[in-house]
């Protein structure tokens, strides 16, 4: 009866955790979508649009500056990216490695061999799509790179915005990708901690996703003026000159020294 019980502990609380998990994430893309202001996803895609439209509008010695904002950026999506395979090729290894003493003596759960075998496969799953996500978030950083640094073109500033925003999203997906393989690596050690973990990081995760903080309306035309609104004015301070020019304000008078001739 006691191994009865350890063996169908996993079939209960193992679906359990991943229900709590999946119901949040689904309950917070509703939020995303429907009420984004109450998430920080909306919040810092919010501020990401406008930050966009100002660097579009920045000078080409400015430029410098957002194109140092979306390599900090990339970088840390291929090092995660680097990390996510690096952990899933370590796990693959580990498959073969583990021993059936320490499964049966220290995990109270399901020990057979394809309920490890599963473990295991669920975790290189996770890690993989975590590399998934952060390779095509470096990929769209890479092409708001392109477009940041084609200066005096009309790219629209809707292209720009697309591809840092898709960038952001997928660094998300990456990120909840690890935290679904956090949990079931906990997994390993029996169907206890992981649901203990499902329901702890579901806690943290609604606080940490919570916004609080209203919507700034950014503006950027009397603060922060274009650079076809500079070289107007350069030019019409160019026009004042050209009017002193044709217009001077004193005159020598040379007849004296025409009329000695």
């Amino acid at each position: 009866m006691m191994m009865l019980d350890r063996r169908y502990i996993d079939i209960v609380l193992v679906p359990s955790g991943l229900v709590i998990m999946f119901g949040y994430h689904l309950f917070l893309l509703y939020r995303i979508l429907k009420l984004p202001h109450t998430t920080v996803v909306g919040y810092e895609n919010h501020n990401k649009l406008a930050w966009v439209e100002r660097m579009m509008q920045a000078t080409p010695d400015e430029t410098g500056i957002a194109l140092q904002v979306i390599s900090s950026s990339l970088s840390a999506s291929t090092n995660l990216a680097s990390l996510s395979i690096a952990l899933s090729s370590l796990i693959g290894t580990w498959i073969g490695s583990t021993t059936k003493v320490f499964m049966s003596e220290v995990i109270y759960g399901d020990t057979s061999t394809a309920t490890a075998s599963v473990k295991y496969i669920s975790l290189i799953i996770c890690f993989l799509a975590a590399f998934t996500c952060f390779i095509h978030s470096a990929r769209y950083f890479v092409h708001a790179t392109f477009l940041l640094s084609t200066l005096n073109s009309n790219v629209p500033v809707e292209y720009v915005q697309t591809a840092v925003i898709r960038g952001g999203n997928f660094w998300a997906m990456g990120l909840r990708a690890l935290y679904f393989a956090t949990t079931l690596l906990l997994w390993i050690f029996g169907p206890i901690p992981m649901f203990i973990c499902s329901v702890f990081m579901v806690v943290i995760l609604a606080f940490l996703d919570t916004n609080s903080t209203p919507l700034h309306r950014f503006s950027f035309s009397s603060s922060s003026p274009s650079l076809n609104q500079r070289l107007k004015k350069i030019h019409g301070a160019f026009g004042d000159l050209s009017d002193i020019h044709k217009h001077p304000l004193y005159t020598v008078n040379t007849s004296p020294f025409i009329s000695l001739a």
